[in-house]
């Protein structure tokens, strides 16, 4: 009966391989016949053409990008009809659905039905394919009168099996998505409102990322309208982390989420500088604020002696009563530095104007002293006293000012101890760092630009607009193409002159982008500042936000989701927790969980999904970097060898032990391990806990413990235990931290049971 369902499978399969093939020739042909046309016509002509050769060649990545796992679901409802579950919805020609999208309302019961809600499923049935080819089936009846009735075969109550396999598969240098895999509290995440901000806090391996990823899938597909033209921002906490991730969401059919560190979100910046985590701590408060109000504040209508200008003979004075008063009016504006600038000048001038024509021996009305006004703005003397009252700032100048001037600081700072300030000072043009794009952001808002130019642009770009958009509507009804692409986006891809920036670059282009939505992962790393920065990116507070408050390494990062939120989004968030370790075999997750609550930390509730014997190794050393590389050796021959290259063994240590004990490991037979171009890619990495949060390997070497803990608090080193998905191998000569006792003496292994 196996073998029988198998075939009937592998033919269900086939099928929809084989309509996957027939839209992949067809979208490659649309693109070749589009691309035949070449750059003549009319520029209205070109800009179509462009237009639908980047839908082909979208549409024909998301086609390439569901190879893996086409179909891996099925469901087998009361009423007799089968539905088939997998990456994208397929339809026949004659549009008979043959494959519902796995974040469509009737894909849902595959993911939430249980014998006691079965939603109309009688059985669940988990396909595991290899490439093309199905090589087992998992079923779960739900029905179980069906069972006792033998209208079903009650041998195929598989259970879990489908998971436990794919939890036990080898791990590769990127993060593989769950879709095939979800669980029920996983799902419920996944498709929860848009509205809103919604924190997923859970343990070490309960899947936040993962989920995250998904969740960001399926709001493109419940909401395409509403997002598809501000887009959607992934924060992660860096470059490798995104690295890790960047395949999942093209495999789920998705590929316009922009991803970005929090060190990237000020265009024009590059923020590669380091600094003591001290300093970023100070530069995470929430005080800045208010820091750098003051100091903006402090550069409007400097208080200057007197400065007499001839204009034509002559004379007018800069007085500085004048310049108090024109300053309090440009501030009641309420408008941000530069702006309330102009009104600042405009008011300044007219002042000199009435100085001037007062002097002259006949009247000029007021109307008629346009040519005065202009004659005092040009001239040299005038500009200078007036930028010397209030100068035009930048972003950078100002923070940078505020580093290298030790009296400004402390005027602008009186919050901040003598010995904080004297942290925060440094040379000029020194390297801008992480901790800086928020406040740079911050200095962003309250100065502001001279928008006027932009403002008579923005008015001609909207009146073009819509006059493309009753165009693009034309088009679209005319080729048939609109089920595949909004006029909306077609003309925000693209102008006469051809194709424009894609959302990433627009966004990454532009300070005051806001997106429909924005996911944080890793978000207890936070600061008060990048929190205010963010949210400034989502207007609506629609924000999925993921993270685990024991695994905090910042300093200014969140030790309570409640404390840190509600300054930025007052009561507008809620709490979603998971709560099942999917990662992490029983016998390593809860001697970490021990580990962290004998240091306090607020350790979520936490239970593993599968027990691995053995998978806990404690070893007491005379040699630390000896007993690595034995341990390293060992990991490695464990995993053995296959042709897809995975199974990856990471060594994780104190950072100032990393470069040593990398360095021992390329001087042994392990050298050819480490060889990847980066660690994501060799098969054996050697990493500190931080550059591995986020990650997951199939065994990790823990050198030295309580190293890591001192160095970079228990928080680094639960992050550091909670990595391996087969087995942890701890390696130490000094003492354990409390909670990792070895059960037997040095020198000897100590298996969890």
């Amino acid at each position: 009966m196996r073998a029988e369902q198998l075939r009937e499978e592998q033919d269900a399969v086939d099928r929809r391989y084989a309509r996957l093939d027939d839209l992949r020739a067809q979208t490659a042909d649309r693109l070749r016949r589009t691309r035949r046309v070449g750059p003549s016509g009319s520029p209205q002509n070109r800009s179509e053409r462009d237009a639908f050769a980047t839908l082909y060649e979208d549409r024909l990545a998301q086609l390439d990008a569901v190879e893996q796992r086409l179909t891996f679901g099925r469901l087998d409802m009361a009423d007799g009809s089968t539905r088939y579950v997998g990456r994208i919805g397929l339809t026949d020609p004659d549009h008979t659905v043959l494959l519902t999208d796995w974040r469509a309302p009737a894909a849902q019961p595959f993911y939430r039905a249980t014998a006691a809600q079965a939603d109309g499923v009688r059985r669940r049935r988990h396909l595991v394919t290899r490439g093309r080819v199905v090589t087992g089936l998992e079923d779960e009846v739900l029905d179980l009168d069906a069972v006792a009735s033998g209208e079903t075969d009650a041998t195929t109550l598989a259970g879990e099996g489908a998971l436990l396999a794919a939890l036990a598969g080898a791990r590769t240098g990127r993060m593989g998505d769950i879709v095939a895999t979800i669980q029920a509290e996983q799902d419920a995440i996944i498709r929860s409102d848009l509205t809103g901000a919604l924190v997923v806090q859970g343990g070490p391996g309960t899947g936040k990322t993962a989920v995250a990823l998904h969740r960001a899938a399926y709001l493109l597909y419940a909401h395409r309208r509403t997002l598809e033209r501000s887009g959607v921002l992934l924060v992660g906490p860096s470059r490798v982390f995104l690295r890790y991730i960047d395949q999942v969401l093209p495999s789920l059919g998705e590929t316009g989420v922009v991803t970005a560190t929090v060190a990237e979100l000020f265009p024009g910046v590059r923020a590669d500088g380091v600094e003591p985590d001290a300093v970023a701590e100070i530069k995470g408060r929430d005080v800045w604020r208010q820091i750098l109000a003051r100091a903006v504040r402090q550069r409007q209508g400097v208080r200057l002696p007197a400065r007499e200008v001839t204009l034509d003979g002559h004379l007018v004075t800069v007085d500085p009563r004048d310049v108090a008063d024109a300053a309090a009016r440009a501030r009641r504006t309420g408008q941000p530095h530069n702006l309330a600038r102009a009104t600042f000048v405009r008011d300044m001038l007219g002042r000199l104007a009435q100085q001037y024509v007062t002097q002259l021996a006949f009247p000029v009305p007021p109307d008629e002293r346009g040519e005065v006004v202009e004659d005092l703005r040009t001239t040299r003397e005038v500009r200078i006293a007036l930028n010397l009252a209030w100068m035009p700032l930048t972003p950078q100048g100002l923070l940078e000012s505020l580093y290298t001037r030790p009296e400004r600081l402390a005027a602008a700072a009186p919050e901040l101890t003598d010995a904080e300030r004297a942290a925060l000072a440094r040379p000029a043009g020194s390297a801008w760092t992480p901790a800086d794009v928020p406040l740079l952001d911050e200095a962003a808002e309250l100065l502001g630009e001279d928008d006027q130019a932009e403002r008579a642009q923005a008015a001609e770009d909207a009146r073009r607009r819509q006059a493309e958009l009753e165009y693009a509507r034309d088009v679209l009804t005319t080729s048939g193409a609109g089920a595949l692409v909004s006029a909306e986006v077609l003309v925000d891809r693209f102008a006469h002159s051809g194709p424009l920036l894609t959302t990433a670059e627009r966004a990454a282009a532009d300070r005051t982008w806001t997106y429909g939505h924005v996911i944080v992962d890793e978000a207890q790393e936070l600061s008060a500042m990048a929190w205010r920065m963010l949210v400034r990116r989502v207007p609506t507070r629609s924000m999925t936000i993921a993270g685990d408050l024991a695994q905090t390494s910042s300093a200014a990062g969140a030790r309570a989701w409640g404390a840190m939120l509600a300054p930025v989004l007052g009561p507008s968030w809620r709490l979603a927790e998971l709560t099942v370790n999917y990662r992490t075999p029983a016998e390593v997750a809860d001697t970490a969980q021990e580990v962290a609550r004998a240091a306090h930390l607020p350790t979520s509730p936490l239970t593993s999904a599968r027990r691995v014997p053995g998978s806990l190794v404690v070893d007491r050393v005379a040699d630390l970097t000896a007993g690595v590389v034995a341990h390293a050796r060992a990991a490695l021959a464990e995993l053995g060898t296959n042709d897809e290259g995975a199974g990856r063994v990471a060594v994780i240590a104190a950072p100032a032990r990393v470069n040593a004990l990398h360095e021992a490991l390329r001087g042994t037979d392990l050298a050819d391990d480490l060889n990847g171009g980066s660690f994501l890619d060799a098969r054996l990495a050697v990493l500190g806990p931080r550059a591995a949060k986020g990650l997951e390997f199939d065994a990790v070497v823990l050198a030295e413990p309580a190293e890591v803990a001192r160095e970079g608090g228990v928080g680094d080193l639960y992050v550091a235990m909670t990595r391996p998905t087969r087995a942890l191998h701890v390696v130490a000569a000094g003492e354990l931290p409390e909670g990792l006792a070895p059960a037997t003496g040095p020198g000897q292994s100590s298996q969890a049971t």
